[in-house]
């Protein structure tokens, strides 16, 4: 096997090259070099030679010298990629922590659509807590960004909290309307009792004259007695 030696930052190093393309000789010169497989740049005989290449058939033989490099444009593709999947990963990460949130709020508003169906007064405050988180989540959303699939999936959460803060609307309305209908008959209420109580006031309160008792002719005396002086 030769024993080619390798030129990095001026540091020679000398390897065993086993058989195989340059990329198995890039891979041992990782450790030593700290560079990634993919940020070396490998030169012989002033030519760069591809890691599929076999160095056999380039005629690299013990002791031809190879100059390895820094590849800066490939470190960049390697970094920008590598940025792009940590990003990838924590929306993909951020989405799915959101999706459980909205289905836990999604059961809560259920159940206030349940409860007004039956006829139950539902609280405002349930209501308004609900749809500020679903606002917060909406926020949440908004400054989420993703392509493809994750695009779609933030599309789908966002017509959800949508969804589900309009269902919050109607039922505030419902409840808004069914409180003034109670008041509304509980006023026709009073006023119809304050009408009847008036009424048998007004009878008791204009009795019947009565009529006075008719007393019999006074007694004209007729008879005349007689005076002594």
């Amino acid at each position: 096997m030769a024993h080619p030696i390798t030129k990095f930052k001026s540091v020679l190093m000398q390897v065993l090259l086993v058989p195989g393309g340059a990329g198995e000789l890039k891979k041992m010169l990782t450790e030593p070099t700290g560079l990634h497989i993919q940020d070396q740049k490998l030169i012989y005989k002033k030519k760069e030679r591809d890691s599929k290449s076999y160095l056999d058939v380039e005629r690299v033989k013990d002791g031809s010298k190879l100059v390895l490099l820094v590849d800066i444009e490939s470190r960049e593709r390697r970094i920008l990629e590598t940025l792009k999947i940590a990003k990838k990963e924590k929306t993909l990460k951020s989405l799915t922590e959101i999706k459980v949130e909205v289905d836990k709020l999604a059961k809560k508003v259920a159940a206030l659509e349940a409860a007004t169906s039956t006829g139950g007064v539902i609280a405002e405050l349930d209501i308004e807590t609900l749809t500020e988180n679903l606002m917060r989540t909406l926020i949440a959303l908004d400054e989420i960004y993703g392509e493809g699939e994750l695009k779609l999936q933030r599309r789908e959460q966002i017509r959800r909290v949508q969804k589900h803060i309009e269902t919050l609307d109607m039922l505030r309305m419902a409840r808004e309307n069914s409180i003034s209908l109670k008041n509304e008959e509980k006023n026709m209420a009073r006023e119809s009792k304050v009408h009847c109580g008036g009424h048998m006031q007004g009878r008791q309160g204009n009795p019947k004259k009565q009529q006075p008792l008719k007393h019999p002719d006074s007694v004209v005396v007729t008879t005349k007695w007689e005076t002594f002086d």
